[in-house]
């Protein structure tokens, strides 16, 4: 199968690859976001967080498939690529690999936090409900309902 594709210009591949640097940088904007919301109080943010991340994926992915459209078809190494077809492009290219490390550390990090955050209300939950389980039917040898007394605490280990 040949390569039907016709070759971009220099300028065109720039500009993409500047476009995908700012897609990354505001990705990583979104995940410092997201991981100050996941270790503060207010977790209501989360979904909005959510859906900005997944526009800001998409947009990613779109930008990441046209560059790799851009480069001739069995181009294994970028920066070999850019060195003899547009050098200028290179600090650029190393920009972008950076802040994608970067986000993947981040949301790595956001997804243990994540975890936590679920084992934690799981917990909790499993507290209230064994609670509710134990109220349920209890009655006293006055014929009231009683409560049993409990030794832990709601939020203690």
């Amino acid at each position: 199968m040949t390569d039907t594709r016709t070759p971009p210009s220099t300028t065109e591949f720039l500009s993409n690859l500047n476009d995908e640097c700012a897609a990354l940088s505001a990705f990583v904007v979104l995940l410092e976001d997201e991981q100050r919301t996941l270790l503060g109080q207010h977790s209501e943010a989360l979904l909005q967080l959510a859906e900005a991340k997944i526009q800001l994926t998409n947009k990613i992915a779109t930008l990441s498939e046209t560059r790799r459209r851009f480069l001739p078809e069995g181009t294994r190494d970028t920066v070999e690529w850019l060195k003899k077809n547009a050098p200028q492009g290179l600090p650029k290219w190393h920009e972008a690999r950076q802040l994608a490390a970067h986000a993947h550390r981040l949301n790595q990090t956001n997804g243990e936090l994540i975890q936590i955050k679920l084992r934690y209300n799981q917990q909790a939950l499993g507290v209230l409900f064994g609670a509710a389980q134990n109220a349920a039917g209890l009655y006293g040898a006055d014929g009231q309902t009683s409560l049993p007394n409990s030794s832990r605490t709601l939020g203690s280990v």
